[in-house]
């Protein structure tokens, strides 16, 4: 019953951060909401057992994402503008329904949460609980199937996050033109 109360919750929560993104114009609030629900999310993740996906939100969604944001913030204005023209929404609102509508479709037949039947519980979940600590000498099976048995796609996802970091930071920060370089090097010296 208690578990059912704090998803219902985090539920709410999530739910009531994403509409109150969607409804605000300042831009810094917007950042820190976004932050909000990483961390709401990463609340879900804990909740439903997984340590790991909830650390990386953690830490990817509401840790650099924030950080980044804010730093591209105080490279432009603070609050968002309105276009001239308007805005029509109904072709995004559209595509948003038709996927959403495909997601829940897509999830209908999957089995439910938990469930001991399902194929991941009867097939891979046994291999890993009994060769883990035997193969990879690794006392944690959530820590020898991360760093182990999919090392390289562990190691792959990094060097994305590391890529895509370094790649924003260079977009933030630019490249300076060299002529602008001497001339500030000129008043400098002077």
């Amino acid at each position: 019953m208690i578990d059912i109360i704090i998803n219902l919750a985090l539920l709410s929560f999530l739910a009531i951060s994403a509409i109150a993104i969607v409804r605000m114009k300042n831009l810094f609030a917007i950042i820190m909401l976004f932050g909000i629900f990483s961390f709401l999310s990463a609340s879900v993740f804990m909740v439903m057992d997984a340590v790991d996906v909830a650390f990386t939100e953690a830490a990817v969604g509401a840790g650099i994402s924030t950080v980044l944001m804010i730093a591209t913030l105080a490279l432009t204005k603070v609050q968002d503008e309105k276009r001239p023209g308007g805005h029509k929404p109904w072709l995004p609102l559209t595509v948003v329904i038709v996927t959403a509508a495909a997601l829940v479709y897509g999830t209908l037949d999957i089995p439910a949460f938990g469930d001991a039947n399902a194929p991941s519980q009867k097939h891979v979940a046994p291999q890993y609980l009994q060769r883990s600590i035997p193969e990879t000498g690794i006392p944690n099976v959530v820590t020898s199937v991360l760093a182990s048995y999919r090392g390289f796609d562990t190691l792959g996802e990094v060097f994305v996050v590391f890529t895509a970091g370094i790649a924003v930071l260079i977009l933030i920060g630019g490249v300076a033109q060299p002529s602008k370089r001497k001339t500030s090097r000129k008043k400098k010296n002077a």
